[in-house]
């Protein structure tokens, strides 16, 4: 089983980035299920939402404690809310900023950290762009696609024209790929460091 835990504040489509993943997941083959867990219910109050992946029937219910993957759509959080709580060691970080990880005071928490598995993403900049929103929830999904590798990016575009229409399934599909973009183009110049290291 592979459990993504989503981080962000109401209004940033935390729940519905869950939703979409697990949309795309099914495309994939996978069985899935997202589900939120809401605080006080308010724009900008603390969000999470869980989406589990597995290649057989998911019985358990409860929230992810041990996530494999972290998706953080408010770095403001990170100073806020234990994000990293139970992540399982060298599991994948993607986290909306234009930050680096040493910018964002995390490079000696993560220091570590396998390479290929963290990776920040101005995602908020990519809804702004291409659905004229600033929404980061669908560009990190095509980001997170990038990142882990678990589903394709073109599942993401499936569940995106699932979830939406029109423009807003065009900005969106737009958004999501050009967020894979730069998570592979990052991946790519990482390993070039580590080899040339």
């Amino acid at each position: 089983m592979f459990e993504v835990r989503i981080h962000g504040r109401g209004g940033q489509g935390v729940v519905t980035a869950a939703e979409m993943l697990s949309i795309a997941a099914f495309e994939d083959g996978f069985y899935a299920q997202a589900f939120p867990s809401f605080g006080s219910e308010r724009t900008g109050a603390p969000v999470v939402a869980f989406c589990r992946l597995a290649e057989r029937e998911i019985r358990s219910r409860e929230p992810i404690m041990a996530p494999d993957a972290l998706i953080i759509q408010d770095p403001t959080l990170l100073h806020q809310v234990d994000v990293f709580a139970g992540l399982k060691k060298g599991g994948f970080v993607l986290i909306n900023t234009r930050n680096t990880f040493a910018e964002l005071g995390l490079g000696d928490a993560l220091r570590d950290w396998p390479a290929g598995r963290l990776c920040t993403l101005a995602a908020t900049d990519l809804g702004l762009k291409h659905v004229g929103r600033p929404l980061p929830n669908v560009p990190l999904l095509g980001g997170f696609a990038a990142l882990s590798g678990v589903i394709r990016l073109e599942s993401v575009c499936k569940a995106i024209n699932d979830k939406f229409s029109g423009k807003v399934a065009q900005g969106n599909v737009a958004a999501a790929t050009a967020a894979y973009a730069l998570v592979r183009a990052a991946i790519e110049t990482e390993r070039q460091e580590v080899a040339h290291a």
